[in-house]
């Protein structure tokens, strides 16, 4: 590999030849080419790829030696209160490397107003017939440095921004459970910060593929109170996801005369019950404490001790039989071309998740991947990340969950569903825990006749960028479908069934209607 500053460092390979998952647009570079660039390019030449000059951003005299124009350019959001102290050391590195202008810190400007002007900028340039501009338009890719919920913005803010040329995003792991960036390969413990790191980390964006996600949009409602608030949470409880779940203005056409309507999107997740009431206590302790929660290993401690103190390893004890899903929520699910039929839950299910990709609660895999037999009773498939369809998981506790710990464990598979309706009726609790992507809240239930309805429909897509051998599989993809009918596997967990359709809902709102406000405190986003 010859003694350049790249060939030195610990490489984290890919397998260049494995190819899942449908590209966008190809590199000049075959991938063969592309290692032996990272390998023997000097630091300097290796950056150039992804550097992108200042007068891309403002209107400064443009330089006369543009000539080459960089194969990945990038910009870079970073949670600089993410990770302790780590989302303010890889800002600097990241900074000290590329242009300062091309690196962003979404606690100074939001993500949807960085894009916009970008994006206007490049228009301009494109339009005065500026062929570097128009070519970084093209190839320009996105890394974001936060946790989940840090993620999730950017992703909802490039979904709603409906992009010509909507850039594919890569992700740094710097929060607690990292789920999005486990899923496409980029790990899951919290990366070094100094150069080498930073530099490590772009060789990986180089060599990545891009794949679709697909992305999901939540809508919920309830009856405006004759009297007190009406928000789902007392404002001092807001979910930190503020961005993807607030409250719909009076005029937009989801209203309803006489209810209240929320609505945003998630990318992962959507569960409810127990494993979100410990994910509330874990955000409200670290609200009243953030001096304990520096780093991630303390960070992941205080949530398994959580998980003691709430009783969800003796839930059966602890969590009274009236607070399991189905004697909150009456369910409901659709196919893609049926109609909606009710969804039978155990009576035992004390959680259910919503799981669009193959990483949950730090790495695990909820649904499996279910056996022959499985697919042809049930007409069950794989984990598919762009199939329009979400794994619907139930558990009982936190023993039921350790079995995912096994290999070939997975919880009880109750349906996958391309849409999916609970509805809360007035019953023995007064309320439940919910949480999208890692961001728990406390939702009232009804106190009287009325219902609060939640309800989830396959939005779209968005493009990610994934290393070469990461767990999430296209359904477009042989070599992924191929691979998951080797080592299949079923057991006697009781499985339901499941029903899916069209849905009508076209935008999460993450750049405008959901966007996090001024007074939400940017160090609590994970």
């Amino acid at each position: 590999m010859g003694n350049s500053p790249l060939s030195r460092r610990n490489h984290q390979n890919e397998n260049s030849s494995g190819g899942h998952g449908r590209c966008r647009r190809k590199s000049r570079f075959k991938p063969n080419q592309l290692a032996t660039m990272a390998e023997s390019k000097s630091d300097s030449d290796f950056l150039k790829e992804f550097y992108i000059p200042a007068y891309i951003f403002n209107d400064e005299t443009k330089f006369s030696d543009l000539r080459d124009v960089p194969e990945f350019p990038v910009l870079v959001f970073i949670n600089s209160k993410s990770g302790g102290q780590l989302g303010g050391d890889l800002l600097n590195t990241y900074r000290s490397v590329l242009n300062e202008h091309q690196i962003f810190d979404v606690g100074e400007e939001a993500p949807d107003k960085v894009l916009r002007r970008v994006y206007t900028r490049l228009e301009k340039l494109k339009q005065e017939k500026d062929e570097f501009a128009t070519k970084i338009h093209e190839r320009l890719r996105i890394i974001v440095a936060g946790g989940d919920g840090t993620a999730g913005w950017l992703l909802g803010v490039v979904c709603d921004l409906k992009l010509p040329h909507p850039p594919p995003i890569a992700t740094v792991p710097l929060g607690t459970g990292n789920n999005l960036p486990f899923s496409f390969g980029w790990g899951k413990k919290n990366p070094g910060t100094d150069r080498n790191s930073v530099l490590s980390f772009l060789e990986q964006v180089m060599k990545a593929k891009e794949m679709k996600i697909d992305n999901w949009h939540i809508l919920m409602r309830m009856r405006a109170p004759k009297e007190g608030p009406c928000d789902p949470i007392p404002p001092l409880e807001l979910p930190h996801s503020l961005h993807a779940f607030g409250r719909v203005s009076s005029t937009d056409e989801l209203n309803m005369e006489g209810y209240h309507t929320f609505r945003g999107g998630f990318w992962n997740y959507f569960s409810m019950g127990m494993d979100a009431q410990v994910s509330y206590a874990f955000h409200s302790e670290r609200k009243l404490h953030p001096e304990k929660f520096k780093n991630q290993l303390v960070n992941q401690s205080t949530y398994a001790k959580l998980g003691c103190t709430q009783g969800w390893f003796a839930a059966s004890v602890f969590h009274p039989s009236s607070k399991n899903v189905a004697q909150l929520a009456k369910v409901k699910i659709m196919k893609k071309h049926g109609q909606w039929q009710d969804l039978h839950i155990p009576q035992s299910i004390r959680s259910i998740i919503c799981l669009n990709l193959p990483s949950f609660s730090g790495g695990l895999n909820p649904w499996g991947t279910p056996s022959g037999r499985k697919k042809n009773e049930r007409d069950l498939t794989a984990p598919y990340v762009d199939d329009g369809l979400l794994e619907v998981v139930g558990f009982r506790d936190a023993w039921h969950g350790l079995v995912l710990l096994a290999p070939k464990g997975h919880g009880t598979r109750l349906a996958q569903a391309h849409r999916i309706r609970f509805e809360f009726h007035k019953g023995a609790a007064d309320h439940t825990y919910m949480r999208i992507d890692g961001e728990p809240w406390k939702q009232p239930l009804p106190k009287d006749d009325d219902a609060v309805v939640v309800e989830i429909s396959h939005l779209g897509q968005v493009n990610m960028l994934a290393t070469q051998n990461c767990r999430s599989k296209s359904v477009n993809d042989v070599s992924s479908s191929t691979s998951h009918h080797n080592g299949e596997e079923d057991d006697d967990f009781s499985d339901e069934d499941d029903s899916r359709a069209e849905p009508e809902f076209r935008k999460f709102g993450a750049a405008d209607t959901f966007r996090i406000p001024d007074e939400i405190d940017i160090s609590q986003l994970s």
